[in-house]
């Protein structure tokens, strides 16, 4: 579990309820059902309309790569890469083969297929690249979801808003109705703004964030695997992935 998304969403709302009640107020006063409908069901009713339905249901899928651990064992690349050269350098190209069943990444194992084939270099990576521009478009449009649930949140806040108001200007005559109205107008708003910048707009962010690690776990593939193709040196191979490394990784 990605224990800091948890913890940010709880000091977040922790520190709104919190302040809420520092400020005298009671926490019923921003519980309110009615405006939840509205700006909650209108947000994803725009959403819906927005997105085709199997990229708004896998995008809901993907709330899992906010809190869950993504993790890309980069080092566990760089070893399975160098022992693919160690053994393409003794035995051949056609040697790998044999290591395929000990490859659990599909990917990885799609491209010791065309390098066994006898695929040329230029024409593996174009066909690698594609499988990554088509997955790297696929986490885009995930967190483009999310980014929209952050921009109609808002919007449909204020829609909120009015309504409460209009509700308040139909009733001026009873004074007992007033405040009701003007509690939906304004938890409305509260609801809009803060469902956007404390939920969804960092959910997308977070998504693009680990996607981008996880794209460049292949690319790294795809660059050791071209140098196994073309017989390079072991150590060199195991240096220039290395180049792949985060700062806080390298020499460990």
């Amino acid at each position: 579990m990605d224990i800091l998304s948890v913890l940010g969403i709880l000091i977040a709302l922790g520190s709104i309820v919190g302040g809420q009640h520092l400020e005298g107020g009671h926490i019923s006063s921003i519980l309110q059902f009615t405006a939840f409908l509205i700006v909650f069901g209108g947000t994803i009713g725009a959403v819906m309309l927005q997105f085709p339905l199997p990229i708004f249901l896998k995008s809901l899928g993907a709330a899992g790569m906010v809190f869950g651990n993504v993790h890309v064992d980069m080092h566990g690349v760089i070893t399975k890469v160098v022992e693919l050269s160690n053994v393409s350098r003794k035995q051949g190209l056609l040697a790998l083969e044999g290591q395929m069943k000990s490859l659990s990444d599909p990917f990885m194992a799609k491209g010791v297929q065309l390098v066994v084939d006898g695929t040329e270099p230029p024409k593996i990576r174009e066909i690698l690249e594609v499988e990554i521009g088509v997955l790297e478009d696929e986490y885009s449009s995930y967190a483009k979801v999310y980014e929209a649930f952050g921009g109609y949140a808002p919007c449909v806040g204020i829609i909120g808003a009015v309504l409460g108001l209009i509700h308040v200007m139909e009733n001026l005559a009873d004074p007992s109705a007033l405040g009701g109205g003007i509690a939906v107008a304004f938890v409305a708003t509260v609801y809009g703004v803060g469902l956007a910048n404390l939920i969804f707009l960092p959910m997308g962010n977070k998504i693009k964030l680990k996607a981008k690690d996880l794209i460049a776990g292949k690319l790294m593939v795809v660059e050791g695997l071209l140098s196994v193709a073309q017989g390079e040196n072991p150590r060199m191979i195991e240096e220039k992935l290395s180049g792949f490394l985060p700062s806080s990784q390298k020499n460990k």
